[in-house]
């Protein structure tokens, strides 16, 4: 796993770089989703692992397929994932970008684990206070872990709030076993 976000970071961020430059990074955004599909596709996965097929021919393949949702910049970051053998890293390296991007723009990503579902004014309050706190603009996504007893776990980037009776719990017996 670590080997390949290593492997995506140099393609994340040339392509960040080239988006920024151009102050094209939304286009970018959305075109490395696609392209990231498309290299998901099984059947595109099998070509490009056949020894058989050669680089050219799953290139045009592949920006057949493509068609116009990548543009000629687009397509020459594909030429270039492709001829390195790297197209299994699609997802990474949009994941990566999307990374990046969010830094740029002063906005994290963040989710939210609680033991019952939020309604929209308590989802709206912890973005608020997570927006104060981070001095970024929050986009939160709420799900529902029955197993978190009450309480939520909020993550945001490498910041983990766990105030989750569950997470209490395994504090107390961690300082009960010493």
């Amino acid at each position: 796993m670590a080997e390949k976000q290593t492997a995506a970071r140099p393609y994340a961020e040339a392509a960040f770089q080239f988006a920024r430059e151009r102050n094209a990074l939304p286009a970018w955004s959305e075109m490395l989703a696609y392209i990231k599909t498309v290299a998901a596709d099984e059947n595109m996965a099998r070509l490009a692992a056949d020894p058989r097929v050669d680089q050219a021919r799953l290139l045009g393949l592949f920006l057949d397929v493509c068609g116009r949702q990548v543009d000629a910049e687009a397509a020459n970051f594909v030429r270039l994932v492709i001829e390195n053998r790297r197209l299994g890293l699609l997802p990474d390296i949009a994941a990566q970008f999307e990374q990046l991007k969010a830094a740029a723009e002063r906005r994290v990503e963040a989710s939210v684990l609680s033991a019952y579902v939020l309604d929209a004014d308590q989802v709206a309050g912890l973005e608020q206070a997570l927006t104060r706190k981070l001095g970024r603009d929050v986009r939160l996504s709420a799900q529902v872990d029955k197993s978190l007893v009450g309480g939520v776990v909020i993550r945001a980037g490498d910041l983990v709030i766990d105030g989750s009776v569950r997470g209490r719990l395994a504090d107390l017996a961690s300082h009960l076993s010493r």
